[in-house]
């Protein structure tokens, strides 16, 4: 017997060891001993006060248990293979390089940044003493963006790829098999270095290279194929396929390209700020209690939307029991981001809150710049973020009910950020496309969820690089369409929105790449 079931347990069954097998035997009239189970998705129904977890599992009797499991990963000895060079060391360019392992083809992995070890200096140095170092920071360095960010692995790209075959790689590459079975699963920012390093050794292992501070500084190209590329300003490489996957804050790669006439386009993205609510108050609106959550229960998180002047806004990257982080990637702007441990046991929640910005209808004086109008907007507000919060790392906040009110904080809240914060008045500061639908926004949301609109939570500007403002575009091939070779990849290409999402978007440009080869 073989059958497919839903589980509903209650606060106190989930606490009592043995409670899921119990209760399933229970409803199928057998006896415990007879049956196995598979825990296929786990997930809290929080929405009235009596809070249940649901499960869906597999049950199997004896006979019946699968002898192997789905997945294996078969990595191939690639050390005298045809190369593939894959131009960063995030998610996409991670799974990239694991995918030609498999199809047996050996990754060239050229990484800007550190290795995990060495990069946290640089994230000391920018929390501690405001020095952003362009190539080593939290976007770029070994694992990109996704190392130091959280590890959120929820995505809603189900007909990209096989979302389970990237959480499979991830437990073979060290992750808890817990990701496998939460409806929202997380890593943790202190768990991801150790898995990001098992994944590079596993390249290594098996033939393929992985290169830090190497950065690729120019294409070139003849008779629009891409002949070699050119590292550090001086270093030429002969490449035959170059899968780009630089990740949306790369943008000397964007001025490289457009410099070279080599075809982008404008993407439309969403720009805001992130607030930041001591964590008990989100947990007694999503958990209906007063005093602290039942220890049974996650740090509570939320997720919201509204329109305003057709126009949305919403949460981006919430993160419970967490971190505001500095996520600058050059000298002269603040840009702010999020993640949480593994626990998620901080005491505070934050999130971004953004709005949608239609580069061909909202910014009409960036139009000037073309392609990279929405990158130039981008970078004008992270300069306004620098200036307004005192011209380092210090970031420009308000408390929310002042921002939503007009008036400049005479003090802020307590703050997980390290950097710190500055009073500034947003409210006015930021352009009023998007300011006012923040203000309204942040109104709808206070009575979607009673207590969220509180002079307890912090704004913090600005969180501006929710996705990439610039699409790289490719044909059906995913191959450049003027420069043949040329494979734009993950979240840098416009092709992607996270962990997950990247690393699928990564798995299929190495198997177009090598087609051919």
């Amino acid at each position: 017997m073989t059958r497919n079931l839903q589980i509903r347990l209650s606060l106190e069954e989930e606490a009592q060891e043995g409670s899921l097998k119990k209760k399933t035997a229970k409803h199928l009239g057998v006896s415990e001993k007879d049956i196995r189970l598979k825990v296929l998705r786990k997930s809290i129904d929080a929405r009235k006060p009596i809070i249940v977890f649901n499960y869906k599992l597999v049950v199997y009797t004896k006979e019946d248990l699968p002898e192997q499991k789905e997945y294996s990963f078969d990595y191939q000895d690639v050390s005298n293979a045809k190369s593939v060079h894959i131009v960063g060391f995030g998610p996409a360019g991670m799974w990239a390089a694991l995918r030609c392992l498999e199809l047996g083809y050996k990754p060239v992995v050229l990484e800007r940044g550190k290795n995990v070890q060495e990069r946290r200096r640089d994230l000391k140095a920018i929390n501690r003493d405001h020095i952003v170092n362009e190539d080593s920071n939290y976007c770029f360095g070994e694992g990109g963006a996704g190392t130091y960010s959280d590890g959120k692995l929820y995505t809603r790209s189900l007909k990209r790829g096989d979302v389970r075959r990237i959480f499979e790689s991830l437990v073979h590459h060290g992750a808890t098999e817990q990701i496998l079975i939460d409806a929202h699963p997380h890593i943790g920012t202190n768990k991801l270095p150790k898995l990001v390093k098992n994944i590079r050794e596993t390249i290594q292992k098996y033939g393929g290279e992985v290169h830090f501070n190497v950065k690729v500084t120019d294409f070139v190209t003849k008779d629009n194929e891409l002949k070699s590329i050119i590292l550090n300003g001086n270093n030429e490489m002969n490449v035959q396929r170059v899968i780009l996957a630089t990740g949306h804050s790369a943008r000397d790669i964007f001025y490289l390209l457009e410099s070279k006439k080599i075809a982008l386009k404008a993407k439309s993205f969403a720009m805001g700020v992130r607030v930041e609510h001591p964590q008990h108050i989100i947990d007694s609106i999503q958990y209906h209690c007063e005093g602290p959550r039942n220890e049974m229960l996650p740090a509570a998180a939320y997720s919201l939307v509204h329109q305003v002047k057709n126009r949305g806004v919403y949460s981006f990257c919430m993160c419970p029991g967490g971190f505001i982080v500095p996520a600058a990637t050059a000298p002269g702007e603040v840009v702010v981001n999020g993640m949480s441990p593994s626990k998620r046991n901080n005491q505070f929640a934050n999130s971004g809150i953004v709005v949608e910005i239609n580069v061909d209808e909202d910014i009409p004086k960036y139009d000037k710049f073309g392609a990279l109008r929405g990158l130039e907007y981008q970078k004008s507000l992270e300069r306004l973020a620098f200036t307004s919060g005192g011209r380092t790392q210090t970031a420009p906040a308000q408390r929310l009910t002042d921002f939503v009110e007009g008036h400049l904080s005479r003090d802020l809240n307590s703050t997980s950020y390290q950097p710190g914060l500055q009073s500034a008045p947003l409210h006015s500061l930021l352009p009023k496309l998007i300011g006012s639908r923040l203000r309204q926004g942040f109104d709808a949301f206070g009575k979607k969820m009673k207590g969220y609109y509180t002079s307890e939570a912090n704004v913090v500007g600005v969180e501006s690089r929710t996705s990439s403002p610039v699409t790289i575009p490719r044909n059906e091939n995913l191959e450049h369409p003027e420069i043949k070779g040329l494979f734009p990849c993950g979240e840098g290409g416009g092709y992607a929105g996270g962990i997950v999402s990247a690393a699928m978007d990564g798995e299929r440009c190495a198997e177009a790449a090598v087609a051919g080869l």
